[in-house]
């Protein structure tokens, strides 16, 4: 029997968004994807952030694999008013189609004000489309069927081009999304593709890098801002990401990240990430950092460079407190004999072990 997917608990309560790192293979792992075919997968991609209400913070598509870094925000409150819904219709819509739901909104609206219909009639046209936007599963299906359409009608072929449903992992803003970013955008320097992540043009760092001030090159920054600052209250907004914070990141991607990093509250209450090295004196920390960045000989950055099977098949990712706290909401998951959630990373990821946790203790393929 499929178990279920691991879902954040309160991802229905309207209490805050949701952090997902996804995967998806090409069936049998064949390398099916040149340049048409990724494009054509972020433009729907992109199509489905301004339908769905959903955002994509890191992503890289590879030849025979994706991964996406989605953010799942909670419907608003009170739902969508009607020019909100047919804007988002018209990411995926034909005109035509828009325009036909427009109209039959506007003569519902006129029912309820002429005492022949109550607002339900207005709130079932919502339905129809709202059930599929705030929502993981909605999201991925939808991206994963349209495109696959489009793949087989291009290569005259028939049948699933997935090797099986996608995977997902639950992760916690602040540090875990941050690494979880630099893991997606390193990708292709894995891959042994290129050197520089910049330089691949399907991935958020490339897109980032190389698009324009206007359409995907803005929304790509926008999305890594997100991943990276959210946890201090960033939006999604790219006039952020010049200065501080696309330097932050470029020196973790080009290896020169910091060696061991804590999650620190501040003193206005917020979320910091701190740089420590074990048994050094606070006087010695600016200076021990300028020599990491000389040598480039980083624990932290050579982690994102392997391959970390945590950030695909933890299940959840986060700080010790986060991922105890999943567990505790579900608790029926596991046995009796478990009593607590968190389980330290090993093998690859040691580096990071002690500051972000798994939900799963993985045993094989960890190194």
């Amino acid at each position: 029997m499929r178990r279920a997917r691991w879902l954040a608990p309160w991802k229905d309560t309207g209490e805050r968004p949701v952090i997902y790192h996804c995967i998806t293979r090409v069936v049998e792992r064949r390398l099916a994807f040149g340049q048409e075919e990724k494009e054509q997968l972020r433009t729907y991609m992109r199509m489905q952030e301004n339908f769905t209400g959903c955002r994509a913070l890191s992503y890289c598509l590879m030849c025979n694999h994706v991964h996406l870094l989605l953010e799942v925000p909670p419907m608003a409150v009170g739902g969508l008013t009607d020019e909100e819904l047919l804007k988002r219709l018209g990411a995926i819509y034909s005109e035509v189609e828009v325009a036909g739901v427009a109209k039959e909104l506007r003569e519902a609206r006129q029912r309820v004000r002429d005492g022949l219909a109550d607002e339900r009639v207005v709130a079932r046209i919502h339905e129809r489309y709202s059930y599929r936007m705030h929502d993981l599963g909605e999201f991925m299906k939808t991206l994963l069927q349209r495109f696959t359409r489009w793949y087989n009608a291009k290569n005259e072929r028939t049948g699933t081009l997935w090797e099986s449903r996608f995977k997902s992992v639950l992760v916690e803003d602040g540090v875990a999304a941050k690494t979880m970013a630099a893991y997606i955008d390193l990708n292709p320097v894995r891959a042994g593709m290129v050197v520089d992540p910049a330089d691949y043009r399907w991935s958020s760092y490339g897109e980032a890098m190389g698009g324009g001030p206007r359409g995907n090159g803005k929304k790509a920054r926008a999305g890594l801002v997100r991943a990276l600052m959210a946890h201090k209250g960033y939006e999604a907004d790219a006039r952020h990401w010049a200065g501080k914070v696309s330097k932050d990141y470029r020196m973790m991607l080009l290896d020169e990240g910091e060696e061991k990093l804590k999650e620190v509250v501040n003193p206005a209450g917020g979320r910091d990430v701190k740089v420590v090295r074990k048994g050094m004196k606070k006087t010695a920390v600016a200076a021990e950092m300028d020599s990491l960045r000389r040598s480039r000989d980083v624990a932290m950055s050579r982690m994102l460079r392997c391959r970390v099977r945590y950030f695909t098949d933890g299940a959840v990712i986060g700080s010790r407190e986060f991922v105890d706290g999943v567990f505790r909401a579900c608790r029926d998951r596991f046995g009796g004999k478990r009593k607590d959630g968190a389980r330290k990373l090993r093998g690859n990821a040691a580096a990071a072990s002690g500051t972000l946790w798994s939900v799963r203790d993985l045993r094989k393929g960890i190194c």
